[in-house]
């Protein structure tokens, strides 16, 4: 079997006495897309969070090609080919857009050139602060910062949350793309529709467990339960 790329096996998570998350399982084969769902407070975030040693699991493991990395710190599983577009993007905001997608930059096939031919309109902006930049323009600065680590799985937090409907297009069509290009992605977002026409697999998360997990075909054989799970 294909080791996956990164898994996880009964995370437990707190955040001081509060306990988040309760036994998460989740793996991401090479080139997989999968999509975590659910309303907001149900624990997608410090899932991400735990995935990544951002806030660590207090039980339970994480392994990036079968080897463990629980315990490490972020910047060592990030190194493992990992990147992460974080929910409110993340973008520094006394550097420029220039600066902003260079400054992780390493060697691969994702170069400036490469990002802003995928988005053309930051072109115009490259001298200007990241405070300076609209959301939309953030969120396609803060993707293509993360490609120029040249990762073999990117995550994103909030893919299109509270951007203009132009823009969440085009980060879908992006997605797409790396998609068939082989990047392995994990997706949260609220758009049922577009996560299930990308998503090889999905779950859904209600108080910190998986609710459902399945491919696009199985949730929409559930989709009425699936969508009162969402509202949950």
């Amino acid at each position: 079997m294909t080791v996956p790329l990164l898994e996880a096996t009964g995370l437990h998570t707190y955040y001081g006495a509060s306990h988040v998350l309760h036994g998460i399982d989740l793996r991401i084969l090479p080139g997989e897309c999968v999509t975590l769902m659910g309303r907001n407070g149900m624990g997608k975030t410090t899932t991400i969070r735990s995935l990544l040693g951002l806030t660590p699991p207090r039980a339970g493991e994480v392994r990036v090609r079968g080897k463990i990395v629980t315990g490490l710190p972020p910047h060592r599983i990030a190194q493992e080919g990992i990147a992460l577009i974080p929910e409110g993007r993340g973008i520094f905001p006394t550097l420029t857009a220039r600066e902003n997608l260079t400054v992780a930059a390493r060697p691969g096939r994702w170069t400036p050139e490469a990002v802003l031919d995928l988005f053309p309109s930051l072109r115009a902006r490259l001298h200007h602060l990241g405070s300076q930049l609209s959301g939309g323009e953030q969120q396609m600065l803060s993707i293509g910062r993360a490609l120029m680590t040249n990762p073999e799985l990117v995550i994103l937090d909030g893919a299109t949350e509270g951007l203009a409907p132009l823009v969440r297009r085009q980060i879908w069509s992006v997605l797409r793309r790396l998609r068939a290009e082989g990047t392995a992605t994990l997706v949260v977002d609220k758009e049922v529709r577009p996560l299930l026409e990308l998503g090889d697999r999905h779950l859904i998360l209600v108080k910190g467990r998986i609710a459902f997990a399945g491919d696009s075909q199985e949730w929409r054989a559930r989709a009425e339960e699936n969508l009162v799970l969402l509202r949950a």
